[in-house]
């Protein structure tokens, strides 16, 4: 693997100052087009700050070199992200006369959280040739995950979405996603070899209901995983609406199931599927369909993890107050594969995505509360000191 310093070599240097964020460099390497180049790397930041004869500057700053990476990612997922209109105000969206945008997708938001954390992420679908398409691609490519394999549509619209929030615990979706970019994809659009570079595929229920060759296409993709012996990670994560009827819904998501190396699906979507609530049956529900590991969201209780060998449950971590649950789920999955990735225990990768989810509720927005390491070593290892930044 090798390591290039993007200065000397490609004429360009990149620096921040000393409380620069890897979010602000990766924005830096994307503004001089190193990754429209099809250069791809995550970034290291050395605490001696390098000109670009290799000098050491005399003020103290970050030397920003990037270690390119090829064609290797750990994981890639493949799904819609949409762009969120939030009213400004609390209540009723009838009443909202101004709104904030922002973005939202259940992959990307698990892509991002994984790229927060170091993590080599790529992201596969269709976006329209439009500035709500634009937006998205400089908002994800931004975070850092690899956006080289969603291509723009000329004619389909990028989908939208509206969060109405009544209060703290009443959250209204309304999806204006129908015949959209992402809809239009097709097992063309997946290429093998960067399914094949994983370490694991990330996919979501929603995928497969946006379109018939949409499902075409995660099969397709789960197929090549197979073939290249890269891991599937699946959150069933039900959108009843999108389904054309819950018979099919059930047939298609336990399908995908069977296939996965690893399923982690909610309370809502275990109920759907095997009609109980309890934990356990879920979990067997899952391992006679073929699921070799299961983990089960249980909300603000914690998590359920089950496989041939091991099962247990993990609590959650408390917050002082939830200020936005929508996402939560997409965190803990980015906490669960992030585990799994640095190789820890199963129980210890369902504790790091218990942590994230709870992270990601105190923070409004769906990726505004990714945490960074830093931040989630603070949050689970928490130091006695004032709550001040000075």
């Amino acid at each position: 693997m090798s390591h290039r310093r993007y200065g000397k070599w490609e004429g360009i240097y990149l620096a921040v100052p000393i409380f620069g964020t890897n979010k602000t460099i990766q924005a830096a390497i994307n503004v001089a087009g190193l990754m429209e180049r099809g250069i791809i790397g995550r970034v290291l930041l050395l605490k001696s700050s390098l000109d670009i004869e290799g000098n050491i500057r005399e003020y103290g700053g970050y030397d920003c070199y990037v270690e390119e990476l090829e064609n290797t990612v750990d994981v890639v997922s493949i799904g819609e992200t949409m762009v969120l209109f939030t009213p400004k105000i609390q209540g009723r969206m009838r009443y909202a006369r101004s709104f904030l945008s922002r973005i939202g997708g259940a992959e990307t938001n698990t892509l991002i959280g994984l790229a927060k954390l170091g993590y080599q992420t790529g992201w596969i679908s269709r976006v329209g040739m439009d500035e709500f398409g634009s937006f998205i691609l400089s908002t994800v490519r931004g975070e850092g995950v690899d956006t080289r394999h969603v291509t723009r549509d000329q004619e389909a619209p990028t989908g939208i979405f509206f969060k109405e929030k009544i209060n703290e615990k009443n959250v209204c979706i309304y999806y204006y996603r129908k015949h959209s970019a992402t809809s239009c994809l097709t097992p063309y659009h997946i290429d093998e070899d960067y399914i094949g570079s994983a370490k694991y595929l990330y996919i979501t229920g929603i995928t497969p209901a946006l379109s018939d060759s949409c499902r075409e296409s995660i099969f397709y993709a789960i197929e090549l995983a197979k073939k290249h012996d890269v891991k599937v990670a699946f959150d069933p994560n039900v959108r009843r609406k999108l389904w054309s009827n819950e018979k099919e819904a059930r047939r298609t998501l336990l399908e995908i199931a069977k296939l996965a190396d690893i399923v982690m699906p909610g309370i809502s979507e275990g109920t759907f599927l095997f009609g109980t609530e309890d934990c356990e049956a879920m979990a067997e529900g899952f391992h006679e369909h073929g699921a070799k590991t299961v983990v089960i969201k249980c909300g603000e209780k914690g998590a359920y993890y089950s496989t041939p060998c091991e099962k247990g449950f993990v609590e959650s971590y408390k917050v002082e107050q939830v200020i936005d649950p929508v996402g939560a789920g997409d965190g803990f999955a980015a906490g669960v594969l992030s585990g799994l990735l640095d190789g820890l225990t199963l129980k210890e990768s369902v504790q790091r995505g218990c942590a994230i989810g709870a992270i990601v509720t105190t923070v409004d927005g769906d990726i505004e509360g990714l945490p960074d390491r830093e931040m989630l070593e603070a949050f689970i290892s928490p130091t006695e000191i004032e709550d001040v930044s000075r």
